[in-house]
């Protein structure tokens, strides 16, 4: 009985109740009077042993054989609107930062958001836990499954862990339904599995020199840089970073941190008060590295008659150092809902940081709430401090940082003071941030654009399916669709001019005569205006965000030339085992094939043609299709070893999935006249390269067959 109890209240401890029992005991945790060695012996049992432990009591003491999503459903996501998800430096139960801020106006906002949290869980199989953060069921955190639970912070992920956490993700992606996402990374652990996922935006939120902390591994420095030159949008926190990452960033752009104006604004009905009437020269955050011990002395024995505060976690045994000035009273960390009780009993607040890379950085949170809070604020002299004008005062040394103090207590506060320090303060919202965040980051204006040709030759039907697929599934706005059709006499042609003409992005050019597959896909070629060109048949019914993530794949390796999807029904590599009756049902096995294999692109010898993308760079090196091949066969293995020539490399994506029917043109030929073009082209060909290789399938542990 004593264990199912103790079982129980550990998962109401993980559910109803987190946040609150976290809370307490890191409130406690600082307050205990422990030297510093003891205390980071706790941390270390309570981050690394504790959770493992209470994880084996939830099991039961065992592990699930395979994984089962949450009962629990996020809300529908809403059509057109991306879901975010946020890739975290910190738990959402750790400070209340930058991190939680952004997520929680961005939930706020409509959007669905997954916060993933730097915790892994210690867990062999692929898979996640999640913690509903709101009652709307659209602000979620996520701990994914990770064998070890390795520490992000000093940790690089090899493969066995990238691909454990893919698995992860795309168990979570299907359990939410996303379809198209922002991917937001906090902190470059993630960068080999945030950078992958599917008919997603990657956005970089570097709000950290990574560099400056002491515990950060030289590899993830390095992974750092190259998720830099990935990232489609690098965000900074300060003007500093921004110029620190602009050699390196794709694009970039600086959104600051802000406040929760109405949380410290508002004031607190009893105040913190000094027991022995003094006044407060107050600080609240973190008592670290960057913390300026020598210059808080300074301070203290300055202003012996007043009380100097510190509200904080001390890392750096900041109470020894300081035990010798009388009037300096540390309390160890509050919780984020306790500040303002704090702030609105500073006579003064001061920002006492060391002049490092790390701070040179740093745009500092807390002084847009205590400039919300209405006090006055003296800060050494860092280069974000200086938009703030005149409303925080600047002590580049010792001696000017005293003055700046003596003169704020001496002063007495005006309304006025007050008045413009707090409508400053009212501008700058985490709701001004997110807005400025969303419109940069989801705006196609910067999106590469993509020319799709789609060939026909009767077979309407067939024709209508795929441009309504085009439409509905592509989910990408810098797109045109240039219809090539080869004088087709089933309508074919009359259905094309009414469906050009229901978009400024659509193309027709009809033939005269059947001028073939290479000639006709070279037509559209010719007037294709995209960065990238896409050929798909018009036998086929593409899937959602099939357009950024096979692009996706192009951008990130500039080695692959060609990439396809894997399909139902072809003759080569990419066929795949799969079972569907109707396309409803299709799109449901593509989203769980594709979620299993997120990032993935194997090498092959040719991709096909029903389905394939290239940067018109490799377009402009290689040349148009062969038209020696007429009406089709062997173009696509011509063109693939003439992108070999190049040094570049043929891909097929895993995590695309297009469905063909196949050969729907051919179909109208006599069985003769098929074999005879064949026959033909097959000798084009060897003429040229050599012995045609017959193309294989694969089995199901990979190998080809």
């Amino acid at each position: 009985m004593s264990g199912q109890l103790s079982r129980e209240l550990i998962r109401f401890s993980l559910t109803n109740n987190r946040r609150w029992i976290t809370d307490v005991l890191r409130r406690y945790y600082h307050r205990l009077p422990l030297p510093l060695a003891a205390k980071r012996f706790i941390s270390r049992f309570y981050h690394g042993f504790l959770p493992a432990i209470v994880r084996r009591v939830h099991r039961g003491g065992s592990a699930p054989v395979n994984f089962q999503a949450p009962a629990i459903k996020p809300r529908a996501q809403q059509p057109g609107v991306p879901d975010y998800v946020v890739w975290g430096v910190i738990d959402w139960h750790f400070r209340h930062q930058r991190p939680q801020q952004l997520a929680l106006s961005l939930a706020a906002s409509g959007r669905r958001v997954f916060y993933i949290s730097s915790a892994l869980s210690d867990q062999g199989l692929s898979g996640f836990e999640c913690e509903a953060l709101n009652e709307s069921r659209g602000l979620f955190q996520i701990k994914l499954f990770a064998s070890g639970g390795p520490s992000i912070y000093s940790t690089l992920p090899g493969e066995e862990l990238i691909t454990q956490l893919r698995g992860g993700v795309g168990e979570m992606l299907l359990w939410a339904g996303s379809r198209n996402l922002v991917s937001l990374i906090q902190h470059p652990f993630w960068t080999n599995v945030a950078t992958v996922l599917p008919n997603s935006r990657v956005v970089y939120d570097c709000m950290d020199h990574h560099e400056g902390f002491g515990n950060t591994a030289p590899e993830l420095v390095a992974l750092e840089r190259a998720l830099l030159s990935s990232a489609h949008l690098t965000v900074t926190t300060s003007a500093w970073l921004e110029k620190l990452v602009s050699g390196r960033a794709q694009r970039h752009a600086v959104i600051r941190n802000a406040c929760e104006y109405d949380h410290f604004a508002a004031g607190h009905p009893a105040p913190y008060r000094d027991s022995d009437g003094r006044k407060v020269i107050g600080y609240y955050g973190a008592i670290a590295e960057w913390f300026d011990l020598d210059l808080l002395e300074a301070v203290a024995n300055r202003f012996e008659t007043c009380c100097v505060l510190l509200v904080g976690a001390d890392t750096v045994d900041a109470r020894k150092r300081l035990s010798s000035c009388r009037n300096v009273l540390l309390t160890g960390e509050v919780i984020y809902s306790d500040l303002p009780y704090y702030v609105h009993g500073f006579d003064v607040c001061i920002l006492p940081f060391k002049v490092l890379p790390l701070t040179l950085a740093t745009n500092p949170v807390k002084v847009y709430e205590f400039l919300s809070a209405g006090k006055p604020v003296v800060s050494v002299d860092l280069p974000e401090i200086h938009q703030f004008e005149d409303l925080v005062s600047i002590g580049p040394d010792i001696s000017s940082f005293l003055a700046a103090v003596e003169r704020a207590l001496r002063a007495p506060t005006s309304p006025g003071e007050v008045s413009r320090r707090q409508e400053f303060a009212r501008g700058q919202t985490w709701e001004h941030r997110t807005r400025a965040l969303a419109e940069i980051a989801e705006s196609p204006a910067q999106d590469p654009t993509v020319s799709v040709i789609v060939v026909t030759y009767n077979n309407i039907d067939l024709t209508k399916a795929c441009l309504e697929s085009l439409d509905d599934y592509s989910d990408y706005e810098r797109m045109e669709l240039i219809v090539v059709d080869n004088a087709s006499s089933d309508g074919s042609v009359d259905y094309l001019k009414e469906w050009v003409g229901q978009g400024a992005n659509r193309r027709l050019i009809a033939n005269a005569g059947n001028r073939g597959f290479a000639a006709a896909n070279n037509q559209g070629l010719a007037v294709a205006t995209g960065d990238y060109v896409a050929l798909l048949n018009n036998d086929t019914y593409v899937t959602p965000g099939w357009v950024r993530t096979l692009m996706g794949h192009l951008r990130r390796d500039a080695t692959i030339g060609l990439i396809g999807p894997v399909t139902n029904n072809i003759g080569n590599e990419a066929r795949i085992p799969i079972v569907y009756s109707d396309m409803t049902e299709m799109r449901e096995a593509a989203a769980r094939h594709t979620a299993m294999h997120i990032g993935r692109v194997f090498g092959t010898r040719t991709v096909a043609f029903f389905c394939v993308m290239m940067a018109r760079t490799v377009y402009e090196r290689v040349g148009p299709l062969d038209e020696a091949f007429g009406v089709g066969f062997f173009e696509d293995d011509d063109y693939c070893r003439r992108v070999e020539q190049l040094g570049l490399r043929i891909g097929c994506a895993e995590d695309v999935f297009i469905h063909h029917v196949l050969s729907a043109a051919f179909d109208t030929l006599k069985l003769g006249e098929r074999r005879a073009q064949f026959d033909k082209n097959k000798e084009i060909y060897e003429e040229k390269w050599g012995k045609w290789v017959p193309h294989s399938y694969r089995t199901r542990d990979g190998k080809d067959r």
